[in-house]
């Protein structure tokens, strides 16, 4: 949950008078977090350090040692416009060891041609199932990799991210989870907004989730510990719910200082088409647990973090050259 998706919600937490004073106050701030529009359209500016890392695998053929095997799971329904591009941003990165399967829910569209024809994926179906969640769990019970990640179908991953990410879990054995930040483009694939998140603090996300779904990638012994499934009862937090799971399991998480993924925005996204509805409901649904001591704690740091990312965004600005709003 964020800050665009809570004011569209009509009676929700930041409706009228603080939904304006909230819009108000975050102008100046330059409150990126929750803003899928922040500035007009421009090309996609990569991460460097990413870029480095994505042209040393494609030279040395492989990530130094012996890299974990990582499985990756696309579901999609009727998103040929993107399904190509969703695809390729995964097999171009050009890992050793990929497991990277695609599940369809019978797109009428393009879909199934493009998944016909394009190379590089372990295996894809496209039947009939019982949702985005239920398409997730089939996927990943084909898969067998260390290190597990899933990527919608109109989202992409940024080159040199699953290098990255292997180097990470490798390099911290201690960790459970990791995740970066994210580059929001529209959709015809400009870059459009940044969420640069501070470092992780479990706290905040106990009340709403800001982790981008799209760079989150886990072990596969901590998904195995909190029963090896996404929760089908949910079409919209599916990932909030994981991600409370995996916090009551105990799991370390670090957020990586790069920007792994890219989120795209457009009419049809879940996330701006389903907010105000299904999402709402299973927001609550996730907090009800909570009394009123730890709504009020945990609102309290959400805020704070939501203030400490504004200074990571300044600082992320100012070490961009040619940077403008």
């Amino acid at each position: 949950m964020n800050a665009e998706e809570l004011s569209s919600i009509p009676g929700g937490p930041i409706a009228g008078n603080t939904k304006r004073l909230f819009k108000r106050l975050g102008r100046p701030l330059r409150l990126q977090l929750g803003i899928y529009h922040q500035y007009p359209p421009i090309p996609v500016r990569p991460d460097p350090e990413l870029l480095k890392e994505h042209k040393v695998g494609l030279e040395a053929g492989s990530t130094p040692g012996s890299p974990p095997l990582i499985s990756i799971v696309t579901p999609s329904f009727n998103q040929g416009r993107w399904l190509q591009a969703t695809i390729e941003s995964v097999t171009n990165q050009r890992y050793p060891r990929l497991e990277y399967f695609v599940i369809d829910a019978g797109s009428t569209d393009n879909s199934v041609e493009i998944l016909k024809s394009i190379g590089g994926l372990s295996g894809w179906v496209s039947e009939p199932d019982g949702g985005q969640a239920d398409g997730i769990n089939k996927g990943f019970a084909r898969t067998s990799g260390d290190i597990m990640g899933w990527l919608n179908s109109d989202d992409l991953l940024m080159p040199g991210a699953l290098h990255c990410v292997a180097r990470w879990f490798k390099n911290h054995p201690d960790v459970d989870v990791v995740y970066g930040h994210r580059v929001i483009i529209d959709a015809n694939g400009n870059e459009v907004g940044r969420w640069t998140l501070p470092r992780h603090r479990g706290a905040a996300f106990l009340w709403g989730d800001y982790i981008p779904q799209e760079t989150m990638f886990w072990r596969r012994s901590l998904w195995e510990r909190v029963g090896g499934k996404v929760d089908t009862e949910f079409q919209f937090a599916m990932d909030w719910e994981l991600i409370l799971r995996f916090h009551r399991a105990g799991a370390k998480f670090r957020r990586i200082p790069h920007t792994l993924g890219a989120f795209r925005t457009h009419p049809q996204q879940k996330s701006i088409a389903a907010i105000g509805s299904i999402g709402q409901r299973e927001f609550e649904r996730l907090r009800q647990p909570l009394g009123p001591i730890r709504r009020c704690l945990y609102r309290l740091d959400h805020k704070s973090y939501l203030a400490e990312s504004v200074l990571h965004s300044w600082i992320w600005q100012s070490h961009t050259p040619g940077f403008h709003r």
